[in-house]
């Protein structure tokens, strides 16, 4: 099946400024964490990636660990990289990371130069590509010096295998110094990549206001939770959810009592704003203007559909917020 791109893709979608760089990301971005791997159906998530691009989604998000097995789903972005947008790599955003347990023995995990730039190569080899657009430290190493760390993602661009570079979960004090090395080595840093969602708000006590005064642009990931910001588990937990799947990362024990009666308050909230509770949890990110752009895992065209009607509404009332806040801190 031939992929022809829709002429009107860039008519509805919306992009932010990321920090005060000249780059700019769409309000939402495709990660390609879950769903894209080899036990997964390559026809399924191509059909996912022409719908994202179709939608102006432009940046696509992969680590060198993704899969399942590792590294598959760089492997099958690259055959549709090849197969479907050869013409069209210059529209594109295309990152990925190393930080996480990659290959076997002391050179295949964290923050070490030799780690990430090799991981690096591999990743270009996987996808046939000449340069990634952004290049991340998957997470903070607590025995290999920033410097050290910096260093390398400050090479990947000095060689041109990354056009800029990022961070992912590092805390505030560490996401200073980092952009502070980067800077000393005449390189910015780009973005960073909390986990944050309406259930995980660490990045409010102190790093938001860091990114802000670095020029960082954020982009969240897990923004639903892994599903628990959804009406999925709102009346249990079905069988063929994430919580039972053996390689997702939700587990029954995750989807607890209070998470869930939180949830289903949530949701009453977002009926009476013409939305599912998954567009309300995106939405509510999106109201900070130092959010750049939300990461959305999706298993379908209609899943991927369904979280960009988000976009329909950004806005909350001071009730809404009001009443948001009270069930989130009702303990």
């Amino acid at each position: 099946m031939e992929y022809n791109p829709s002429e009107k893709r860039y008519d509805n979608m919306h992009y932010r400024r990321c920090g005060e760089s000249g780059i700019q990301l769409p309000e939402i971005s495709l990660g390609l964490w879950h769903n894209f791997g080899s036990v997964d159906v390559f026809e399924n998530f191509r059909k996912i990636v022409w719908r994202a691009f179709d939608a102006g989604i432009t940046h696509f998000d992969l680590a060198n660990n993704y899969g399942p097995v590792p590294g598959s789903a760089e492997e099958n972005f690259g055959i549709i990289l090849k197969k479907d947008f050869n013409s069209l790599r210059d529209e594109m955003i295309i990152s990925t990371k190393a930080g996480w347990e990659m290959w076997p023995g002391p050179y295949g995990n964290f923050g070490s130069r030799k780690y990430l730039l090799s991981s690096l190569d591999q990743s270009l080899k996987r996808m046939n590509l000449e340069y990634v657009d952004i290049f991340y430290s998957h997470r903070p190493d607590p025995e290999t010096p920033l410097e050290e760390t910096m260093g390398a993602l400050a090479q990947a661009v000095h060689q041109g295998k990354a056009l800029y570079v990022g961070i992912s979960s590092y805390p505030a004090d560490q996401t200073k110094k980092a952009a502070e090395i980067l800077k000393d080595m005449h390189v910015n840093c780009l973005i960073h990549q909390p986990k944050y969602s309406m259930f995980n708000r660490w990045v409010e006590n102190g790093l938001l206001e860091v990114l802000e005064e670095t020029g960082m642009g954020c982009i969240p990931f897990s923004p639903l939770e892994q599903g628990l910001l959804t009406d999925k588990y709102l009346k249990g937990i079905p069988v063929d959810s994430r919580a039972y799947k053996p390689t997702g990362f939700l587990k029954v024990e995750d989807v607890t009592e209070q998470k869930v009666s939180k949830a289903r308050r949530l949701n009453e909230i977002a009926a009476n704003r013409n939305q599912s509770l998954a567009q309300m949890a995106i939405a509510w990110l999106l109201k900070d203007p130092r959010v750049t752009s939300v990461l959305v895992g999706v298993s379908s065209e209609g899943q991927l559909d369904d979280n960009l009607k988000t976009l329909n509404n950004l806005n909350f009332n001071e009730d809404e917020l009001k009443n948001i806040e009270f069930i989130l801190n009702d303990k």
